[in-house]
């Protein structure tokens, strides 16, 4: 009778295990939804740890951003081999609950039937239908997968075709006031417009990928000072900039951007039960401080950027369009380890060890200054 109990909970301890798997499985690669999951979790964050074990003696930045490029990669396909062991267990369990003796008998079967090896032959009904289960169970999670990759992979090259335009628009690290100096100099600020609708659309597109997919937001950009968190906190702020502080006529377009963005950044937050304040207060406060919002001021001023002269009531404005995404955007970018840049990853809540950068600059480009400095010349002569 105990004996009978026992064979029962445990059992019922496997079938729970394999539906779990299924279910989560489901959940990360059919559901087109952000679901928070707990096993995907627990698997990302161990083979985070042992990536900073492993970069923890690393000299160079550059080095540490190769170490971690493989990342997200190898906790997607350790969730995948998790699926299988834990697979694998749960059925032994039931397999064992059903009279297979002894364990070792219970786990090859296991395997034979969740690899469709076939070497294990069951010798009773029930334990035969639970082998030919556990074999569909193994092709459809290798099913998955095999689905699963292309299409994310297909979305994130969509993703990084934008921002891998930001090298030339906004510098690198990507920056807003580096993007309205560029424009300023370069192309005249009226043709930030189109740039606001392609940025809309991206942020749209950014939310529907990134829920749907959520491990591709821990991949990171093909080049190791690009991400797409930095990119997307340079254009809102840009976007918030020319809305508060540029003396231009204002079209719906920026806002516009703002507004997809910061609600794309939300929910991929809300994804990975990163808390904030739904309806934040416009003046509560924000990581980018007084000074910094001047800097940046003082700079376009310098190159003529038409710029509106209440600068408080600008910097009041400015704040109240950051304090939309800001405390999503800064835990993004310590959520991906998001390479520096400013207003965005150099205050994030991810500490970065202190580590030293090559002297040569990722694309072979001139120095901001000497940029700017052209630009200047240039006005002077027209």
């Amino acid at each position: 009778m105990i004996g009978n109990l026992i064979a029962t909970l445990v059992f019922a301890a496997g079938l729970a295990v394999c539906v779990s798997v299924v279910l989560s499985a489901v959940a990360m690669v059919v559901v087109p939804r952000a679901t928070p999951l707990l096993l995907p979790r627990v698997v990302f964050q161990a083979v985070l740890r042992l990536f900073r074990l492993r970069t923890a003696r690393v000299r160079t930045w550059e080095q540490r951003e190769q170490a971690f490029s493989h990342f997200a990669p190898t906790g997607l396909l350790s969730v995948a081999v998790v699926w299988l062991l834990v697979v694998l267990t749960g059925y032994t369990a039931m397999y064992w609950a059903l009279g297979v003796r002894p364990l070792r008998s219970a786990i090859t079967l296991s395997g034979s039937s969740l690899f469709t090896l076939g070497f294990a032959v069951p010798h009773d009904l029930p334990t035969a239908l639970l082998t030919f289960t556990e074999a569909g169970l193994g092709l459809l999670l290798l099913a998955l997968l095999i689905t699963y990759l292309p299409t994310m992979y297909a979305a994130f090259s969509r993703r990084e075709a934008l921002v891998a335009e930001l090298d030339v628009r906004a510098g690198i690290p990507p920056s807003a006031a580096e993007m309205l100096a560029r424009f300023h100099v370069i192309q005249g600020l009226e043709r930030l417009e189109p740039m606001w609708r392609s940025w809309e659309r991206w942020f749209v597109e950014l939310e529907e990928t990134h829920t749907t997919f959520q491990a591709i937001a821990l991949f990171r950009s093909p080049l190791p000072h690009r991400s797409w968190v930095t990119a997307a906190g340079a254009v809102l702020d840009a976007a918030s900039f020319t809305v508060s502080t540029v003396d231009r006529p204002a079209g719906p377009d920026p806002q516009l951007c703002i507004r997809a963005g910061y609600l794309a950044l939300r929910r991929i937050a809300g994804g990975f039960n990163i808390p904030f304040d739904p309806d934040p207060a416009p003046d509560a406060p924000i990581s980018v401080t007084r000074g910094e919002y001047d800097q940046v001021y003082d700079r376009l001023a310098e190159l003529g950027v038409p710029l509106k002269t209440d600068r408080d009531q600008a910097w009041r404005d400015f704040a109240g369009w950051r304090v939309n995404y800001d405390a999503v955007l800064l835990a993004l970018a310590g959520l991906t380890m998001a390479p520096y840049a400013p207003w965005s990853s150099d205050r994030s809540n991810y500490r970065r060890p202190p580590l030293r950068r090559r002297r040569a600059r990722p694309d072979g480009a001139a120095p901001r200054s000497r940029l700017l400095d052209r630009g200047r010349r240039d006005r002077t002569r027209g």
